[in-house]
């Protein structure tokens, strides 16, 4: 297992990172759709990634409305394994019960809400806070400075944004200059071979601020798993049957999805592995987060970390999954044309 500095931090997280989305969900509603691992294959799967090497966990409040979050840290105790090696991150944002100020980053929800996680995970501090979202109505004065304070406290370590606008994300980092706040060290986006969006904004805006990322989805909702093809567009018991998401161009994805095919078969390994091999090689990228229903689909996401792919290979998957040109991006690659160097 490789390790990266988180951001422009001293902390180093492992390439991988493993998501716990999966955990707790019932047979009713979105949460079981996703997946509904609870403590013994809980504890089975923290045992391996921790021997894996693997030290960044990744969860949420609203995952499973907190039963993911139980889970991860009774698993932690049951396993006997030491907090001070891994860097445990949630999130703030989501609705968490029908009351009118349990959502959203207000100071108030913010506060309340890191109470409510360290109680569920057993622990007395946070490593990594994610605002899970945008929230249109607190301005974001508001939250960063919340965020600070939180920080101030010593209940949580490092702050982060998942899903923000780049302008947005700009601003609050203007603010907590302006300030002398804490700021925030990383990213967190939806960001696959089928969903190359963020390299438009937020990867330029990462590497100009050295803002770590790290990719949610990388197999597009299991839609780079290999079990989907053209000839083979419906799969049983599939997440994707009955929660349709992130949004993926299909016809455009079975067109990767046959170049990763071929790459696979070379490389004798999984459609799934080439397509985290993928995202894991892109500039910018700190650690992927991998998820899993059962222990053979995480074992085989792990053994994507032994592959690299070649140049040529690399050069096939970006000419199959490139970005349409959009404006103003294609107007600065014009007229940057001539201060190249002939």
């Amino acid at each position: 297992m490789k390790y990266n500095f988180l951001g422009n931090t001293g902390v180093l997280v492992s390439e991988i990172c493993f998501g716990t989305m999966t955990f707790g969900g019932s047979e009713e509603g979105i949460w079981g759709n996703i997946g509904r691992v609870q403590q013994d294959e809980v504890n089975q799967m923290m045992k391996t990634v921790v021997d894996a090497g693997i030290n960044f966990v990744d969860t949420a409040n609203v995952y499973s409305y907190g039963k993911s979050e139980q889970l991860l840290g009774q698993s932690i105790i049951d396993l006997g394994l030491n907090r001070n090696n891994l860097v445990i991150a949630t999130k703030v944002r989501g609705r968490m019960s029908p009351d009118v100020n349990d959502v959203g980053l207000s100071r108030f929800n913010i506060f309340q809400s890191v109470d409510a996680s360290l109680t569920r995970l057993q622990l007395d501090h946070i490593d990594l806070l994610y605002v899970h979202g945008a929230d249109l109505f607190t301005p974001i004065e508001e939250t960063v400075r919340a965020l600070n304070d939180i920080v101030s406290t010593g209940k949580v370590r490092y702050i982060a944004i998942c899903n923000w606008p780049a302008w947005m994300v700009m601003k609050a980092l203007g603010i907590a200059e302006k300030h002398s706040w804490n700021k925030f060290v990383g990213l967190q986006y939806y960001y696959s071979v089928a969903g190359r969006d963020i390299e438009r904004e937020i990867v330029p805006l990462a590497q100009d601020q050295n803002l770590a990322i790290m990719p949610w989805s990388p197999l597009a909702g299991g839609f780079l798993s290999g079990k989907y093809t053209r000839n083979n567009q419906s799969v049983n018991d599939a997440r994707r049957e009955k929660f349709d998401f992130p949004p993926v161009n299909k016809e455009k994805a079975y067109d990767i999805i046959d170049v990763l095919s071929d790459i696979s078969k070379a490389h004798s390994v999984s459609v799934a592995q080439v397509s985290l091999a993928w995202v894991r090689q892109q500039k910018g990228i700190t650690s992927t987060i991998i998820g899993a229903k059962n222990i053979d689909q995480l074992n085989d996401n792990l053994k994507s970390t032994t592959i690299q792919l070649s140049v040529d290979e690399l050069k096939r998957i970006d000419e199959i999954s490139a970005l349409p040109k959009e404006y103003p991006g294609w107007m600065v690659e014009r007229q940057m044309s001539d201060r190249l160097v002939k």
